[in-house]
């Protein structure tokens, strides 16, 4: 009498293939980037006169000062990494992962959980708490 096989290893959704991994560490170093550069320009894209503080009956809405507008530089650069990011992003969203994970029966919130558990996977986040203390 022979023993039977043991059951396979139950499919993991938080298994994800390394080319998802690192598109979606592509993705957060590109969406650090981006936010990086938005920080360094002037509020407006073109150039605008702003406006001052307003009080109206109670209610105050903040002005804004004066703003040169971007350069070409500028926009050019959040243009590039705004365009980058898109891409990398369908990537992710597209993955075939995901048509694995609906083909294994993951749907509904153990889906939404897998792709959120992809942002903090190893190798997902560009900087952890142990970089930082490990660099001090």
């Amino acid at each position: 009498m022979s023993t039977p096989a043991p059951d396979p290893a139950p499919f993991d959704p938080h298994a994800f293939p390394t080319d998802l991994v690192a598109a979606q560490r592509q993705a957060a170093e590109l969406y650090a980037a981006l936010h990086a550069h938005q920080a360094t320009l002037p509020w407006s894209r073109e150039p605008h006169e702003g406006w001052p503080d307003e009080t109206e009956r109670g209610r105050e809405r903040p002005g804004r000062p004066a703003s040169p507008g971007w350069t070409a530089e500028q926009a050019a650069e959040f243009d590039r990494l705004m365009e980058e990011l898109r891409t990398v992003t369908a990537v992710v969203q597209s993955h075939k992962w995901w048509e694995r994970c609906a083909a294994e029966g993951i749907k509904g919130a153990d889906m939404v959980a897998a792709r959120q558990a992809l942002k903090h996977a190893k190798g997902a986040v560009p900087l952890v708490r142990e970089d930082v203390d490990a660099a001090a």
